[in-house]
């Protein structure tokens, strides 16, 4: 299965729209315009085919990750680590 397969899928089962897709992977620091995106959903033969590269598969994850539980307040505590009171 290709990033290109994940993307889709994940797209499908999220009910995500191309504008949803950009947004979220904004929200990683990650540029990409819908019509860039469209290529990745392409079928393989098509001429304006692009394999999307772990790099995109990656942030799409990482800024997915900020959209459902929203932006990271404070880092964790390491474990064995006291958590720092105020």
């Amino acid at each position: 299965m290709t990033n290109n397969d994940i993307l889709k899928k994940l797209r499908v089962a999220l009910k995500l729209r191309d504008t949803d897709i950009v947004k979220i992977l904004a929200l990683a620091d990650f540029k990409m315009t819908e019509t860039e995106l469209s290529a990745l959903f392409r079928n393989e033969d098509h001429p304006n085919y692009k394999p999307a590269g772990d790099q995109v598969l990656r942030n799409f994850l990482n800024g997915l990750i900020i959209h459902l539980r929203g932006p990271r307040e404070s880092p964790s505590p390491r474990p064995g680590q006291e958590p720092k009171r105020g």
